[in-house]
């Protein structure tokens, strides 16, 4: 069935249009003399350099790259990308692709299709671990390091937009150390901003480097923008799918606050000798949580947490990380103009299930 709004392919078959030919103007020459056969095509060795990157990026990291189909009582509800990273079939996509499915199958390149179990799904760094059940040796991508990413360096997005099999878009990385906010409230650290287009259906798809490794896990856009479009950085993929592996779940601390990003005024800062400029003012306290039984209030402004500075929300639940957890940690705050500190017993952040499908 065609596209909407594409126009109808016409097979040469069909209709039949009289010869067109080129009529010289008075006094110049005939623009078909010597020229009976059109100008052949470059070949490869005659593309730029830009071209033969891309091109050669998504011949080795295209075969790597799947569909990802979620079905509940055998109806579609939901489609997406995904990257194998391991030769097994270790798979990694979106926490909202999977929509906390149990089990999805995945379509190859070749267009054989898998089904693969849902070792874990992390919606607060919306990623997904998935493996294929049957006994395979599949190409896999590597992950990279997303720490030596330079702003400008070229980046290729491949996925499956719109049901259409390895779909390449390409650009820059646009900014880097960007943050996100996940489903749950979360915020993603680290994530890359790239210009590369991205679709419905990329999502769960890989952003590659001209090195034709795996930087980032394509994720989201800023709908009503113009080439603004974010990854998860390929580092934090590759923690993600570590925890995942070894626990079925991400590990993370946790002491019981919502925060926000506060700039820290001036002079209560030069008073205290606190060098960053801004930290995280709790917006409420769980009552039953660590954090209140030490203390703290809404309002506090905390500046620090086991001596690591606190500049922002994101940087704070960074720190609340699984080395954390059944520990003892300080935390420095700001309260009117005094500086405090208190002792908290962390805990292990037990996320509320999504629902599941299938």
């Amino acid at each position: 069935m065609p596209l909407a709004g594409a126009a109808p392919i016409c097979d040469g078959m069909s209709q039949s249009y009289p010869e067109l030919r080129l009529v010289a103007a008075p006094g110049e020459a005939d623009p078909t003399a010597g020229s009976s056969q059109p100008s052949p095509l470059p070949d490869d060795q005659a593309l730029d350099a830009y071209s033969r990157v891309v091109g050669d990026v998504v011949e080795r990291v295209g075969p790597s790259v799947v569909r990802i189909d979620v079905r509940r009582g055998g109806r579609p509800i939901g489609a997406g990308s995904g990257v194998i990273i391991s030769p097994d079939g270790l798979t990694l996509t979106n926490s909202h692709v999977v929509q906390g499915a149990r089990s999805v199958a995945l379509t190859t390149l070749e267009g054989r299709e898998l089904m693969a179990r849902v070792l874990g799904d992390d919606p607060d760094t919306d990623l997904a671990l998935l493996r294929v059940d049957e006994d395979v040796a599949l190409p896999a991508a590597r992950l990279g390091d997303s720490s030596r990413l330079r702003r400008g360096q070229i980046a290729i997005a491949i996925g499956n937009p719109l049901g259409f099999d390895a779909t390449v878009t390409a650009g820059v990385v646009s900014a880097l150390g960007r943050t996100l906010q996940s489903r749950t409230g979360r915020m993603i650290e680290d994530v890359v901003q790239t210009d590369a287009a991205l679709n419905p259906g990329n999502s769960g798809g890989p952003l590659v480097s001209s090195a034709g490794e795996v930087i980032g896990v394509n994720t989201a856009i800023i709908m009503g923008a113009q080439g603004i479009c974010f990854a998860v950085a390929s580092n934090t993929a590759h923690f993600v799918a570590g925890e995942i592996a070894r626990h079925g779940r991400v590990r993370r601390a946790y002491i019981g606050v919502a925060a926000a990003t506060m700039p820290i005024p001036r002079r209560i800062a030069m008073r205290h000798g606190v060098e960053q400029a801004s930290g995280a003012r709790l917006i409420s306290v769980d009552q039953a949580g660590p954090a209140a039984q030490a203390g703290l209030l809404s309002g506090d402004l905390i500046v620090a947490l086991d001596d690591k500075p606190v500049t922002s929300v994101g940087s704070l639940m960074r720190l609340l990380d699984a080395d954390k957890i059944a520990r003892i940690v300080s935390v420095d705050f700001l309260r009117r103009s005094e500086k405090l500190r208190v002792w908290i017993g962390a805990r292990e952040r037990i996320a509320e299930p999504l629902p599941r499908a299938g």
